[in-house]
């Protein structure tokens, strides 16, 4: 298991609940496959620096994760398929690298 820092932007147009299923169906798919959720931090609604898919807005999350490579995977693919996820970004923690 490895220790990864994992950063996602959900479309702003969501609403508080909307955003949280979305969240919750992702963030599940890393202890489904055996990892666990260390911290969540939620951003909230952020500006972008530049237009996305002609959205201005979108409201960003970031997960500190325990995981696997098959957990890490899963979390990719279905962020990707996902209508709703912008943008992902997974880095191995600084603790990872060494």
């Amino acid at each position: 298991m490895k220790k990864y820092e994992i950063m996602y932007i959900v479309k702003a147009s969501l609403d508080d609940d909307q955003f949280q299923k979305v969240a919750d169906r992702l963030n599940s798919t890393i202890t489904e496959n055996g990892g666990t959720i260390d911290k969540f931090d939620d951003w909230g609604v952020k500006d972008f620096a530049y237009e996305i898919d002609h959205m201005k807005k979108g409201h960003y999350a970031v997960i500190n994760a325990t995981a696997n490579n098959a957990g890490v995977a899963e979390f990719q693919r279905m962020a990707h398929i996902s209508n709703n996820v912008i943008r992902i970004m997974v880095l191995k923690t600084e603790d990872e690298k060494k």
